[in-house]
């Protein structure tokens, strides 16, 4: 009996030990976290790679976000090393998305390149600070120009003058209102006075303008309203985020159905800049393999604008010859300060014509047919390539081409920006 009540007196004990020790320690039913989903390795840009140190020296940050929480990514991220592409690239191809499920190609592309763009941030310390690095945004204020948007409500011809961009070298009160009235990096636009533009939006609209007007253009002219351009994204530092397109370089090789409809519709764009509801006229003072793209539904846009420029048939130029000569730190951060500029009375409508029978047609539409087509099409190339002559206007010189090249075209799932419609259609 004894011995029982010996072993009764120890259990209890030791229940009590179990008890104590438990009131102690939390209970682990009560502390167990619920079950983490597992994270993958974030992506490390660092603000060197996007440009946003050299913020507000920059295009914009309105989409920087998508970059951070990982909706915009490079192509190379698919690979298992998460390695971003060298930043001494001029482009990258990436992908969007809005719903992480569905993805969409892009482009991400620099106003310049790199090199361009350390080049003149050293030459924006040397010339105005006189020292080899700088706060670029504290020595870009202290200009004159600067000063002046500033103080400045709307934007006007003076204070645009002597700026490389070829948009602005004919610039009318109307385009200029346009420009602040569309201007995307802002968080509430529509008028044309600049006051919803804080100091910070002026530097970057400003910095934008003198390095290249790419990026404007797709905000003030956008595809939406049936504009030849990608569509315009956004930006991040010194990266612009524009929908995806393949350069017209990559289709010089194409079938002759897909070559002549490419032609058609570069036809078409070229009216198109001559001919339009708001009375501007878009010339190109270059073009290259580059300048135009096509999407993958084989529809043609303008996929470089960094080298058009406009001019109002409203309301002419508001900026005469002898202010283009202006030249200050903004003129001079991409080009060459002594370049000189075109007058606005010497362009005429052929010259973008002109231009893409000398460097595009050629090598679209060269080889490509029966000898019978394919000598009207190279007789016409050639006449084209020297000025067109006197004798014939722009549009007529366009019909004809178009004339010749109808006929060579399909309609069939290839060119899904008019199929099936013009199997229905006369215009096709």
């Amino acid at each position: 009996m004894g011995r029982w009540k010996c072993c009764l007196w120890s259990r209890v004990a030791l229940m009590l030990l179990l008890v104590l020790a438990l009131s102690c320690k939390p209970s682990t039913a009560a502390t167990a976290s619920p079950s983490v989903p597992h994270v993958k390795p974030s992506y490390s840009f660092g603000r060197t790679f996007l440009g946003l140190d050299k913020c507000n020296a920059c295009i914009g940050t309105s989409i920087c976000k998508k970059f951070f929480k990982e909706e915009i990514r490079f192509d190379t991220w698919l690979s298992s090393h998460l390695k971003l592409p060298p930043s001494s690239l001029l482009s990258y191809s990436g992908n969007y998305t809005d719903d992480a499920k569905s993805w969409r190609l892009v482009d991400i592309t620099r106003l310049t390149s790199k090199y361009q763009h350390d080049r003149a941030d050293k030459h924006i310390c040397t010339s105005l600070l006189k020292t080899k690095t700088c706060s670029l945004e504290r020595a870009l204020r202290r200009t004159q120009r600067f000063q002046k948007w500033l103080k400045a409500k709307r934007l006007t011809p003076d204070l645009v003058q002597g700026l490389s961009s070829p948009m602005l070298r004919c610039p009318s009160q109307r385009l200029l209102d346009r420009i602040v009235r569309r201007y995307a990096e802002v968080p509430d636009a529509g008028s044309i006075y600049m006051d919803h533009l804080t100091d910070r939006d002026k530097l970057r609209l400003l910095y934008t303008l003198a390095v290249n007007s790419h990026p404007i253009l797709l905000q003030i002219f956008p595809d939406v309203e049936g504009w030849p351009f990608p569509r315009y994204l956004g930006s991040c530092g010194r990266l612009v985020v524009s929908a995806s397109t393949r350069p017209l370089r990559d289709f010089f090789g194409a079938a002759p159905e897909v070559a002549a409809d490419l032609a058609l519709q570069l036809l078409a764009v070229l009216r198109s800049m001559g001919t339009n509801d708001l009375n501007y006229f878009l010339y190109f003072t270059h073009v290259d393999s580059g300048t135009f793209g096509v999407f993958s539904n084989g529809h043609l846009f303008i996929r470089d604008a960094s080298t058009l420029g406009i001019i109002d048939r409203e309301e002419g130029s508001q900026l005469i010859d002898g202010q283009q000569e202006y030249k200050d730190i903004f003129s001079c951060l991409t080009v060459d300060c002594q370049s000189a500029f075109v007058s606005c009375d010497s362009i005429r409508e052929k010259h973008s014509l002109v231009m893409v029978c000398q460097e595009l047609l050629p090598k679209l539409l060269t080889g490509k047919f029966l000898p019978p087509v394919q000598e009207k099409v190279d007789g016409f190339l050639q006449h084209c390539a020297h000025s067109l002559g006197d004798e014939r206007g722009v549009d007529e010189a366009i019909a004809e081409l178009a004339e010749i090249l109808k006929p060579l075209r399909s309609c069939d799932s290839r060119f899904a920006y008019r199929y099936p419609d013009c199997r229905y259609s006369d215009k096709y």
